[in-house]
């Protein structure tokens, strides 16, 4: 049966989650309501800290925020549906909402990977080129390159969804896992979808990997920096600027990784939903603690803001 055909059919898919034990789902409606408001409450605390204190309107908390307001939309396109599902003990979702999800699911992900590497360019220029900080950074292109990152994603999301609404599925399909991610959709398709993953594995290779390069690029030059400076205070000031970022770079690459291998080592699609927890829910909610945590210009807009 073609897919097309079933746009008006409210229930053709089924996201079977992490768990069929009935006694579990009160835990798990509890356990992930509570990341997801946790998250929410500690990303906005973020934007709205950095909106608010002047001293925080520089190009590193600029960047901060779009990424707090990012990960605040990557939960929400999977945590209500999961949450939903699992108070209506219900595992449907409907054609058009698991592509929905699957688009927006693209769009987040890839921004939260281009936003750490222009903070990790961000960071290297002001390390680097401390002089010129102000003339290269301005805000015309702190904005062209949010603009951009944002640009690049919406057609990318978007390819990936025409080519999905070609594929074919069968009424009542299940999905080994608790959200619309890409391969899952794919594993589970009717057709062939050659040119899906072919799509799929050329966009990750080229932004992820790019990214990636280009983080660990700016990391080297930074840390050659620092070796030349003479003064040990000089280097600790400037790479504790660069701790809260490195931070959530290691916590967001392991954690992608850690599904990737998963999902290499092994069939089991329980493990798999487990370890994409780690990044799809876990890291937006670890982000604002670390860069409250480690950063005192944050704890300081923080305290003034809640007080």
């Amino acid at each position: 049966m073609e897919a097309g055909n079933h746009t008006g059919v409210s229930k053709i898919f089924f996201l079977l989650g992490l768990s069929d034990d009935p006694e579990l789902q009160p835990f798990l409606f509890g356990l992930f309501l509570s990341m997801y408001l946790v998250t929410v409450l500690g990303n906005l605390l973020i934007i709205l800290a950095v909106s608010s204190d002047s001293r925080l309107h520089t190009p590193m908390y600029f960047f901060l925020s779009n990424l707090s307001f990012v990960d605040i939309c990557f939960v929400s396109t999977i945590v209500p549906k999961m949450l939903v599902n699992i108070q209506a003990q219900s595992k449907d979702i409907s054609y058009v909402g698991c592509l929905t999800q699957v688009y927006f699911f693209v769009v987040f992900a890839g921004m939260d990977d281009f936003l750490l590497t222009v903070m990790a360019y961000d960071r290297f220029v002001a390390i680097c080129h401390p002089l010129h900080y102000m003339v290269i950074m301005n805000a015309r292109l702190c904005v062209l390159l949010v603009l951009m990152c944002w640009f690049v994603f919406f057609c990318v999301a978007l390819v990936h969804l025409l080519l999905l609404t070609q594929l074919t599925f069968c009424v009542g399909t299940e999905i080994q896992h608790y959200s619309c991610e890409l391969d899952q959709i794919l594993k589970v398709a009717c057709s062939d979808t050659f040119i899906n993953d072919v799509c799929m594995y050329v966009a990750t290779a080229l932004l992820c990997m790019l990214p990636l390069t280009g983080i660990l690029f700016s990391y080297y030059q930074i840390v050659s920096t620092l070796m030349k400076m003479a003064s040990t205070e000089g280097k600790y000031k400037a790479f504790s600027t660069c701790g809260s970022h490195l931070s959530v770079v290691t916590l967001f690459y392991g954690t992608s990784l850690g599904v990737y291998f998963t999902s290499a080592v092994t069939h089991s699609p329980h493990r798999i939903s487990i370890a994409s927890v780690m990044y799809t829910v876990v890291t937006p909610m670890l982000n604002p603690f670390i860069y409250s945590l480690r950063n005192k210009d944050v704890k300081g807009a923080l305290g003034r803001l809640l007080s």
